[in-house]
């Protein structure tokens, strides 16, 4: 079982950054595949950035078009936290966003994670 715990949303300013941060309870991370996802009132949970297991070429990465450039994720080296830091926020970019981990390889689809966290907020005013 892999507990997973978002932080660091909040209100920012367009053209803002706002770092989330997704930790594990007491476990590493470096066996599975983490994934960032956000959810908008009346819209379906989106894939936003992903991370391969560390066991898995070391850490590739991939963006949704509408973040890429903007978003980066990444792994601390203990592979106990993923990080999302986010740039240049526009307000669509506004949204529950959640953590989500499964083995080895990321995928866009939320139905082929097997943990979530419980989502932090980030709301971007124009």
């Amino acid at each position: 079982q892999v507990q997973l715990v978002e932080s660091g949303g909040g209100l920012v300013q367009a053209g803002g950054s706002l770092r989330l941060s997704c930790a594990a309870s007491g476990r590493s991370l470096s066996d599975y595949a983490m994934g960032w996802f956000r959810q908008s009132p009346g819209k379906e949970r989106e894939f936003v950035a992903g991370i391969t297991a560390i066991s898995w070429t070391h850490g590739t990465t991939y963006y949704a078009d509408s973040v890429k450039g903007r978003f980066t994720i990444s792994r601390d080296n203990a592979n106990y936290t993923v990080y999302l830091q986010m740039e240049s926020l526009k307000p669509e970019d506004t949204a529950v966003y959640y953590c989500a981990a499964r083995p080895d390889f990321y995928n866009t689809s939320p139905g082929r994670y097997d943990y979530w966290g419980q989502g932090t907020q980030v709301t971007v005013s124009s």
